[in-house]
């Protein structure tokens, strides 16, 4: 385990995630915008609605929800169509369709990397990589923070983790794999987490920190299935994703802060009003 743990880029351990960026961008025509980065894996999300549905996807119960994914270059494939739906699964639950019918939420993300794997190059057969993916997630969250226009039951966090070679028996799972670590990956996946007070138990009062439910994983290994190390990969998976939110939490109150204009009292602001200065003779009735 110690040789394997003594490969990973910048010695990070196993549990560290490596330097998240959240920036609250102002894109034109949409409601919403966020840039979410785990390092150098980084994409945007927008979000746009509720607004004016086409009759062929009109609801009559809820808002229709359409996800669109985009690759860094080339047009998107049958690889982020996959992910859009695999996002469009993940965010239904998580919102409140229903307070929007016959309307549209759109969402559109957009990967800023590309890597070696053809990851986020729209790839034809490549796929996304786990942290490519949940960077996406974690984006689109921001967006809808941002937005504010579309009711939410809690907030979605996603990491990825890998499962790397070891020399011993037991795997050694780690936390938001880089490129580099890749190769030598023998399984692992995306985890995405709902953090919400209105799941069942209580939240801790000292901290303030929600319960969370496991969403969606696509967690695979190329050893055979294995429940304990399921078992420990969403437990590790779902210390990762608290980050993600008390990140998320720290941005959000940026974004309160600075949203809030700025107002200068002058003399004149402050003069009360019936104490003005009347000519008499100037007055006309």
């Amino acid at each position: 385990m110690s040789s394997s743990l003594a490969l990973r880029p910048r010695g990070r351990r196993p549990q560290d995630l490596r330097d998240i960026s959240i920036e609250y961008e102002g894109l034109d025509r949409v409601d919403g915008s966020a840039r979410f980065g785990f390092g150098s894996t980084k994409s945007l999300s927008s979000v746009s609605g509720p607004i004016e549905v086409r009759p062929t996807l009109e609801n009559p119960s809820q808002a229709t929800l359409d996800i669109q994914i985009r690759p860094l270059a080339a047009i998107a494939g049958t690889d982020s169509k996959a992910l859009a739906t695999t996002l469009k699964s993940i965010f239904s639950p998580s919102l409140f369709l229903s307070h929007h019918p016959r309307t549209l939420v759109q969402i559109v993300g957009q990967a800023l990397c590309g890597t070696d794997s053809g990851s986020g190059l729209g790839s034809a057969g490549r796929g996304w990589n786990a942290s490519l993916t949940a960077s996406l997630v974690n984006a689109t969250t921001a967006a809808l923070v941002n937005a504010g226009s579309v009711p939410m039951k809690g907030v979605v966090c996603a990491v990825a983790l890998g499962r790397l070679k070891s020399d011993s028996s037991a795997a050694t799972l780690i936390l938001d794999p880089e490129e580099t670590e890749l190769p030598r990956l023998t399984g692992g996946g995306c985890f995405a987490f709902l953090f919400s007070a209105a799941l069942p138990g209580s939240p801790l009062a000292s901290s303030g920190i929600p319960p969370c439910s496991l969403l969606w994983t696509n967690y695979t290994t190329a050893a055979p299935f294995d429940v304990s190390e399921l078992g420990q990969a969403r437990e590790l998976a779902e210390k990762g994703a608290l980050n993600v939110w008390l990140k998320m939490k720290e941005s959000v109150a940026w974004l309160e802060k600075s949203a809030v204009p700025k107002v200068e009292a002058t003399s004149e602001a402050l003069e009360p009003p019936g104490l003005m200065d009347v000519d008499d003779e100037k007055v006309e009735i």
